[in-house]
């Protein structure tokens, strides 16, 4: 399975490594803060550890919609244009953030960089242009798992550069830069490199990327009740900054209304796109079920949200409960997120490998059920070597489940890959604001508790919900009648030739990836 990732002569290896590429350097650069908060604080002599606090909170706050316009986006213009115009556009803010003098100048340019967070989406539609079905699961779970690394390279590289290499009051401001520098020149890299699809192989785009399509009038009323959380969340973000008095009551008031315009808006496309869709009729062969998005949705939130809020506490949880200094907990708690860099992969290779897609999902739900029930009883008289090892096998699953979960997106619907993509991937995000907000409320043995009911309840959606998807380790994705008519009359959206293609075009017909 391993070496297959080295046959650097094949195409769809290197799309595949130089799509995780991007994704990493989205990753570090949107985790640039967090590992340079202290040295920030000091430097300046006017931020403050509540300021920081509110520029976490803005950190997340645009990547939900970001996630949902991008899967859009890249639907319709395809994941090359996307990702390169992605990376350069969002140098713009790294930069600002780097070099910002007051409060405002680092918040708005934080808020715009949370759109980053939104690249993820774009190489899970990149990977299975390029991966039949019986081989799209371990794709996306290495470019996921790897892509996700870049926090944690984040964490220990830039204070580093920033303290050891630079020094001085720019240490941080350069460190931040030098990461908004090389999304800017990636960017470019990326466009040069990449195409879009295989050569000769149409990209497939849905009749309207205005909004997600639909097959029945049921299935628009469930798409209508799933994008309500994914503004109801930017609700909650507001209200949380207004609990820290950061922004005045008729900016709080004016947010809220602007949101519910949000929603408005986003019914309004819906209908428009569905409507005419849903009046003329959908061809039998050309119908999907939207409640398997919804359960991958329910998916999405109990492992990815719940990993976003176990990482952000775990540290201080051990260092309490077993009273150890903070590079040991530090430590200890970064085993929750080095897992990801095998784990995720080995979900996506379990869900091609096995007969059904939906068992792998339920049993690593199941799992994460119960792992996070048993971290709910670690206390000071919990064995600190049993505590370290119940919380890595609940990675395993946490982050096992999120390969699953995107091994069975793109044989949902093919063309709408990106659009499922985004939902589900904001859902993850959604999840996270969710539960550290709860989080405030509870203390940690009980908040284990409140994700082992989350993934519970993920776990009966699951169960009740998901069907097997048609033709999901076949050798190519299934098309409908709808996908054939629409393809004889869209061109190929990729260049004639690229420094990838012309070395490899060969190899990708004759020597296909084993995976096994």
């Amino acid at each position: 399975m391993l070496k297959d990732l080295f046959r650097f002569r094949d195409e769809r290896v290197k799309v595949l490594h130089f799509t995780t590429i991007a994704f990493f350097i989205t990753f570090v650069t949107w985790f640039n803060m967090a590992p340079l908060a202290t040295t920030m604080i000091e430097s300046t002599g006017w931020l403050t550890k509540e300021t920081l606090a509110i520029f976490g909170i803005i950190n997340v706050a645009l990547t939900v919609p970001a996630r949902v316009v991008i899967g859009s986006l890249l639907d319709r213009f395809g994941p090359r244009i996307v990702f390169s115009a992605l990376l350069v556009t969002m140098s713009i803010p790294t930069f600002v953030f780097a070099f910002g003098n007051d409060v405002a100048q680092l918040a708005i340019s934080r808020l715009f960089m949370s759109c980053i967070g939104a690249g993820f989406v774009v190489g899970i539609r990149m990977v299975s242009e390029w991966f039949p079905p019986k081989q799209v699961g371990f794709a996306e779970g290495f470019y996921a798992g790897w892509g996700n690394f870049g926090s944690a390279f984040a964490a220990m590289t830039l204070p580093w550069i920033a303290l050891s290499l630079i020094g001085g009051d720019m240490g941080w401001r350069l460190s931040v830069a030098l990461t908004g520098l090389i999304c800017l020149v990636y960017g470019f890299i990326y466009y040069a490199v990449v195409k879009d699809t295989p050569e000769g192989k149409v990209y497939a785009r849905p009749r309207k990327s205005a909004a997600m399509e639909v097959s029945t009038w049921g299935d628009m009323l469930q798409l209508i009740a799933w994008t309500f959380p994914l503004v109801g969340v930017l609700g909650l973000l507001v209200w949380k900054l207004d609990n820290k008095s950061f922004l005045s009551g008729t900016w709080i008031t004016a947010l809220y209304v602007l949101l519910g315009l949000v929603f408005l808006y986003q019914l309004i496309r819906i209908l428009q796109v569905n409507v005419p869709i849903l009046k003329k009729g959908v061809p039998e062969d050309d119908r999907y079920k939207f409640k398997n998005v919804a359960a991958l949705n329910t998916t999405y939130f109990a492992n990815f949200g719940a990993e976003l809020a176990v990482v952000s506490m775990l540290p201080m949880f051990f260092q309490q409960t077993y009273a150890m200094g903070p590079e040991k907990a530090g430590l200890i708690a970064s085993s929750f997120a080095f897992v990801n860099l095998f784990a995720r992969p080995l979900g996506g290779f379990l869900s091609d490998r096995l007969n059904s897609r939906k068992n792998v999902m339920l049993v690593y739900m199941l799992g994460i059920t119960a792992g996070f029930f048993a971290m709910s009883f670690i206390g000071s008289a919990f064995p600190l070597v049993l505590a370290i090892g119940l919380t890595i096998l609940t990675s395993m699953f946490v982050q096992g489940a999120e390969g699953a979960t995107f091994a069975m997106i793109p044989n949902i619907k093919k063309r709408i890959t990106g659009q499922i993509a985004g939902m589900t991937g904001a859902y993850g995000n959604v999840g996270a604001v969710t539960y550290l907000t709860i989080l405030t409320f509870v203390s940690p043995n009980q908040f284990f508790m409140i994700l082992s009911a989350g993934a519970l309840i993920s776990l009966l959606c699951c169960w009740l919900m998901i069907e097997e998807p048609k033709n999901s380790f076949a050798d190519e994705y299934e098309m409908s009648s709808v996908d054939r008519e629409m393809m004889e009359t869209e061109p190929v959206i990729q260049p004639a030739a690229s420094p990838v293609s012309t070395s490899a075009k060969a190899s990708v017909v004759q020597a296909p990836l084993k995976f096994k």
